[in-house]
């Protein structure tokens, strides 16, 4: 463990001091946030929107497809071509009121089918390139106007992921019930001690300092867990829970502008189910978390998006096991306040054998970085040159993606 990262922040370079304010670009009431959630292990997208209108998806699913909307337990109906997986029902409200679309056929143009090399790609935003040693995201903190605060970029989790790695600093904060309980460092003899020996103008000692100033502003605008009726013990799909908690946090402390979580079991290989089994089994408290996070950020969903994306998506054929392997093309998810949803966007290639990638795969035809380039610009407001330091080697092309964001 680097000492820069033994507290939960990730530090480099300089860092404006703490404004203790919403950035000045968006005004101190309505700053513009961004969630990236990441499903690792790559999700099934085809069996999350499912192409229904084509007969290819169930000759290829015997026993995994969805059924067609209209039968028990179907698809729910999104337009002509495409529905959703039932379990994700919570989520129709978002698409009926136009906050929530898709992009299919979408993700990395590399081809890995590695689990470690598509992350790294994803989460780094240059494919093909293991040799990124910062992600995406840190360098979109650093491109967006105004004040920097440590809280301003906050990954929910133990440790600080790739995507939010480099040079600006980042807060990283468990959501669990356990997540404001106080650790050694918060001991005052503690933490005086590390005061005296961080206490020069250097690289680390800011770490330290940035450290300290982000934990406690993280934990004093922490909203205080629901009680639940288990008496303390946690649900085994607590997402919604958590998915609450972050957003009270988001609404309590301005400061936030990006967010960051993962979540995994997603590498169905076996025993995948269609409409229930156990990819419902995950997708529901995912779509219920999704929901009841919009619900609880109140009149700040307006100026949220979250974006859901995978690695990669798994094959159109089923395998001998009831479930899935690894694949290409996939669905990404977009929904906001600010989002033109209740449509599916991207080209579509079709499941017929000659469209297939490899003769086995779902077709990428969208770019991912073409989506996350159409959100930072449209919802983050930042120029086209911002986007080459963002993502760098990467021109997104004019597409339908320009007006996923009102």
């Amino acid at each position: 463990m680097r000492r820069r990262d033994f507290l939960g922040l990730a530090a480099g370079g300089s860092l404006a001091p703490f404004a203790g304010m919403a950035w000045a670009a968006n005004g101190p009431e309505t700053p513009k946030r961004l969630v990236v959630v990441l499903l690792r292990g790559a999700v099934d997208g085809l069996n999350v929107v499912v192409p229904y209108a084509e007969e290819a998806y169930y000759a290829a699913r015997p026993t995994i497809a969805i059924p067609k909307p209209g039968s028990e337990d179907g698809a729910l109906t999104l337009d002509e071509h495409f529905a959703l997986h039932p379990a994700l029902a919570a989520l129709m409200p978002l698409w009926q009121t136009k906050q929530l679309a898709f992009v299919h056929a979408a993700g990395s143009p590399d081809p890995t089918r590695s689990h470690f090399d598509a992350q790294q790609f994803l989460e780094s935003g240059t494919p093909g390139r293991l040799d990124t040693g910062e992600g995406w995201m840190n360098r979109l903190l650093g491109a967006l106007p105004g004040p920097q605060s440590p809280t301003s970029a906050v990954a929910i989790g133990p440790t600080l992921p790739h995507i939010l790695r480099g040079r600006f600093a980042v807060a990283n904060l468990p959501l669990g019930p356990a997540a404001g309980n106080a650790l050694a460092i918060d001991k005052p003899e503690i933490a005086e001690a590390f005061d005296r020996l961080y206490g020069a103008d250097d690289p680390v000692a800011r770490s330290w300092q940035q450290g300290r100033a982000a934990r406690a502003e993280l934990i004093a605008t922490l909203p205080e867990p629901e009680p639940a009726a288990e008496n303390g013990a946690p649900p085994p799909n607590d997402l919604p829970a958590q998915a609450k908690r972050l957003a009270g946090l988001i609404v309590r402390n301005r400061n936030i502008r990006l967010a960051f979580l993962s979540l995994g079991g997603w590498d169905t290989h076996i025993r995948q189910g269609n409409q229930k089994g156990q990819l419902a089994d995950r997708l529901r408290p995912l779509g219920d978390g999704l929901a009841a996070f919009a619900a609880a950020l109140g009149r700040d969903w307006d100026d949220t998006v979250v974006v859901v994306l995978s690695e990669f998506g798994r094959t159109v054929k089923e395998n001998g096991d009831g479930g899935t392997d690894h694949g290409h093309g996939n669905a990404i998810w977009v929904l906001g306040g600010g989002v033109r949803g209740g449509r599916v966007y991207g080209e579509w290639p079709g499941l017929a054998a000659p469209a297939l990638f490899e003769g086995r795969d779902l077709a990428v035809t969208t770019d991912y970085r073409s989506v996350m380039a159409a959100v930072v610009a449209r919802h983050l407001r930042l120029p086209d040159r911002a986007l080459t330091q963002i993502f760098p080697g990467f021109s997104p092309p004019r597409s339908e993606l320009d007006r996923i964001i009102a």
